[in-house]
């Protein structure tokens, strides 16, 4: 097991280019799938979560390659129909290869999905989706075993109409792989509006494929085209970007984050800029600058392009140290986890179902907290940064899932942190700093 050792000591500064997006890569894993021939992926974060979807596209015939942030993905021999469950509960995102394994295989077979660990997360939309376009679903709730097949004459997914009754992002990455390949037209209405949907729409349609209607909630989609593989580049992170800029606020720092839509965090920088941050922004940068702590903010978490749920968790330590405020979470009904290690430092969060209320004005201390999830462990690593003392967050193989390198990046930026490995098979014995960071500045 790993953790992070952060020693709280003043504000961030500087300036950082910020990885690849994990959201828009792992569709566009999935997508290369469809194609014959090598995909090529440029700006790919090295994480958890894209070793593990190589090692599923792996597992299914594709030749997967990483090399510097460059991901090369040939899936001429692809020819697998089942992930297994231990792949697929590594990762939610897993998901998003049913209906590529379905359209190029005729059958496919998964588990459900894990991930981290913030609320019921079904796939019924997926299956929804996927039996619009003539897909026969048979689930076994009891070993979470769920297996579609294409039957019939033609034996291929047919053109539908699809409205989804809420924008989810998976099921409408799934509903456009299967509309890319069914025979005929589609129409898929009410769909997830995320910028990571319209990069991948942009590659598929490289790929061959014929999508208008791209960044709406309405798509058209000319099906049955033949897809081959393609180059593209991942944009940056925006939820990274948006980490570092809260963390940074937290601080009273002053930082730039390049490589990054800033138009894709508008709902972020104006939150920050109402509550009393200066903000500057070009087409591909953010800069930053608070010097003292902001003040109110209420926010409403929800689908694109409304304040992301994934920074939810980031903002709540903000508040913590700044005047406070409330935070209504509408996506996921179990991502308020990281409140109660948040008290453990001294915050003071009070939860009230889907709200939580934060006290601001807080001195926050060091002590030993817990990871919850991937975005509640980068929110203890920014409170860490903001606290007196040394603060331990535990359970960081979370935060590995889709940060990089979160303590090179901070450190970067003037954070005193570094990870830690920990033998729990040894009683008694200290952490050992890990490979990838050796010591505390």
């Amino acid at each position: 097991m790993s953790a992070i050792e952060i020693l709280g000591n003043g504000p961030l500064s500087g300036e950082i280019e910020v990885q690849g997006s994990k959201n828009a890569v792992l569709p566009m894993m999935a997508a290369a799938v469809l194609g014959n021939g090598i995909t090529v992926i440029e700006n790919v974060p090295k994480i958890q979560d894209v070793c593990c979807m190589m090692g599923i596209l792996n597992s299914l015939g594709c030749v997967c390659s990483l090399k510097e942030n460059r991901l090369t993905v040939d899936s001429s021999g692809a020819s697998g129909t089942c992930i297994r469950k231990e792949d697929m509960e590594k990762m939610r995102s897993s998901v998003i290869l049913l209906a590529p394994l379905l359209a190029r295989q005729g059958e496919a077979c998964i588990y459900y999905p894990g991930g981290c660990m913030i609320g019921k997360r079904p796939i019924d939309l997926h299956l929804f989706a996927l039996g619009r376009f003539g897909a026969e679903i048979m689930e076994d709730r009891e070993t979470g075993r769920v297996k579609a097949k294409v039957s019939g004459r033609s034996a291929c997914l047919r053109g539908a109409f699809v409205e989804f009754p809420y924008p989810s992002v998976g099921a409408t990455e799934n509903a456009i792989f299967a509309a890319v390949a069914a025979d005929g037209e589609s129409f898929l209405s009410g769909c997830a509006r995320e910028p990571e949907i319209t990069a991948l729409c942009h590659m598929l349609n490289r790929m061959g494929a014929r999508i208008l209607g791209v960044g709406t909630s309405h798509l058209r989609i000319s099906g049955g085209l033949p897809l081959h593989g393609c180059t593209v580049r991942a944009d940056g992170d925006r939820i990274v970007a948006g980490t570092y800029l809260m963390a940074a606020a937290a601080s009273m720092g002053e930082i730039q984050i390049n490589g990054i839509r800033s138009e894709e965090l508008k709902g972020v920088t104006e939150l920050l800029k109402e509550a009393g941050a200066f903000i500057y922004t070009e087409k591909d940068r953010i800069f930053l600058r608070s010097p003292r702590p902001l003040g109110q903010m209420r926010t409403v978490t929800g689908p694109y392009p409304a304040f992301p749920t994934d920074l939810q968790s980031p903002l709540m330590t903000l508040l913590c140290v700044s005047k406070g405020g409330e935070i209504r979470e509408t996506v996921f009904e179990s991502r308020f986890k990281t409140a109660g290690e948040l008290n453990k430092m001294g915050a003071s969060i009070r939860l009230e179902g889907d709200r939580a209320f934060v006290r601001g004005g807080r001195r926050l201390f060091g002590c030993r907290v817990k990871a919850c999830d991937l975005r509640g462990g980068a929110a203890l690593v920014t409170a860490g940064l903001t606290a007196s003392g040394i603060t331990v967050v535990e359970d960081a193989e979370y935060i590995k899932r889709g940060y990089e390198n979160i303590c090179r990046d901070l450190s970067q930026l003037g954070g005193r942190l570094r990870y830690m490995e920990r033998d729990i098979t040894a009683p008694g014995r200290k952490e050992q700093p890990s490979k990838e960071d050796r010591e505390v500045k």
